[in-house]
């Protein structure tokens, strides 16, 4: 069966196949199998999120190959158990309560929203779970509704809009207005960036919000140009993203004002090609990103799928390091002890140093800002890093979404 046909579960075994155990270090021929880690994965595979999703199960699996094929975790075999929750709130607890009490998973992962988090965060005491998030932007999880046992390794929306409120410190622009999508990411990410916009001397004109799964911006777009910003700052993914990016090249908009986005990926720029071309925002994870971890990665990522990796798969696959970093140090995967690993816990990775703080579960890591350009010799535009930001700068105080400076 193709990676792209699994729908509901996926086992990944070594890639000789055959029983796991069988070539683990100190396991001997004809002994039972050692019992798996298993990871359950209540991840959005269709619905607006649909092509997120997919990024964020195809990082796990990659991930999860390369453990496998040296032997596993603690001399275990790595499990995911996927499920798709369509991006709704309701089915993700459903599918990750399932998952607990008839697989006996006690670590999650891959949920893409932020209400599906949301929703399903208040389980995990109940379930003795740890939820790693490899995507959830709304601060509120590391914030006012923080819970023990949940972790946020990849960058926040906070994070990603206090970077593009930084570069435009500097910036000539004046005034904004934004256009955000119509749940609690949206929501939360135009609160942080009207509060960094006035603190920094610029204006905030107003902002309109879309429901999830808009396919026609064009009353939206309307209302953007009217405001007479010079930039507009857009909260939008996946297939909102697609579709208000290539609207907006049909009204010229990018010609009236800035094009500013909290979250620049590489699957709407392919989908949307020159429209996306001139677009300014935060990367949570820039592929170009020159250390020798990302350049390991990069080499064997396209070494396996024949391109590069994308936004959502770097986040998550760095999700996956921590969360394998965190078990090594706690000798297991129970609920107390994984808690105590992460907190603290420090790695180096893909996108430079993350640490995750004790005090609100966030991972403190730098902050990119991208311009899309197409040059000389590229096939489609890609996503080019203008500034960096320190950790330091980037991560809000302890279980705030707002910051001091």
């Amino acid at each position: 069966m193709k990676r792209s046909e699994v729908s509901r579960r996926t086992i990944l075994q070594t890639a000789a196949g055959g029983a796991v155990a069988a070539g683990l270090p100190g396991t001997v021929r004809g002994a039972a199998p050692a019992e798996s880690i298993k990871i359950g994965m209540p991840v959005a595979l269709s619905g607006p999120s649909g092509g997120i999703g997919a990024q964020m199960r195809r990082a796990c699996e990659f991930w999860a190959k390369g453990i496998n094929a040296k032997g596993g975790l603690l001399g275990r075999p790595v499990e995911l158990l996927i499920e798709d929750t369509a991006g709704n709130p309701s089915t993700a607890v459903r599918k990750a309560q399932e998952m607990v009490e008839r697989n006996g998973v006690r670590i999650l992962t891959a949920i893409v929203a932020s209400n599906e988090a949301l929703a399903t965060v208040p389980k995990l005491a109940e379930w003795d779970t740890i939820f790693i998030s490899g995507d959830n932007g709304d601060g509120r999880l590391t914030g006012e509704s923080l819970v023990p046992n949940f972790f946020r390794p990849n960058v926040s929306g906070p994070m990603g809009t206090r970077a593009v409120a930084l570069y435009l410190r500097d910036s000539p622009m004046k005034t904004f207005f934004g256009l955000g999508m119509d749940y609690a990411w949206g929501h939360n990410s135009m609160e942080v960036f009207e509060n960094e916009a006035k603190r920094s001397g610029k204006t905030f004109v107003g902002a309109i919000f879309s429901p999830q799964g808009t396919k026609d911006f064009s009353t939206y777009i309307m209302k953007i140009r009217q405001s007479g910003a010079d930039g507009v700052y857009l909260v939008l993914a996946g297939d909102d993203n697609n579709a208000f990016l290539g609207q907006a090249k049909q009204y010229r908009l990018g010609e009236k004002m800035q094009l500013l986005t909290e979250i620049v990926d590489q699957m709407s720029i392919q989908a949307t090609g020159d429209a996306a071309i001139g677009l300014i925002g935060s990367s949570r994870y820039p592929f170009r990103y020159d250390n020798p971890a990302n350049k390991a990665f990069v080499a064997a990522w396209q070494a396996e799928y024949g391109k590069n990796p994308d936004l959502f798969e770097g986040d998550q696959y760095q999700s996956c390091v921590v969360l394998q970093a965190a078990i090594e140090k706690a000798g297991g995967i129970e609920a107390a002890k994984l808690r105590t690993a992460l907190e603290g816990l420090t790695v180096n990775s893909i996108k430079g140093r993350v640490t995750m703080r004790a005090c609100d579960h966030q991972g403190e890591q730098q902050g990119f800002i991208v311009k899309v350009v197409r040059r000389e010799g590229m096939d489609h535009p890609e996503p080019e890093v203008i500034a960096t930001y320190p950790g330091s700068r980037v991560t809000p105080p302890c279980n705030k979404m707002v910051f001091d400076d």
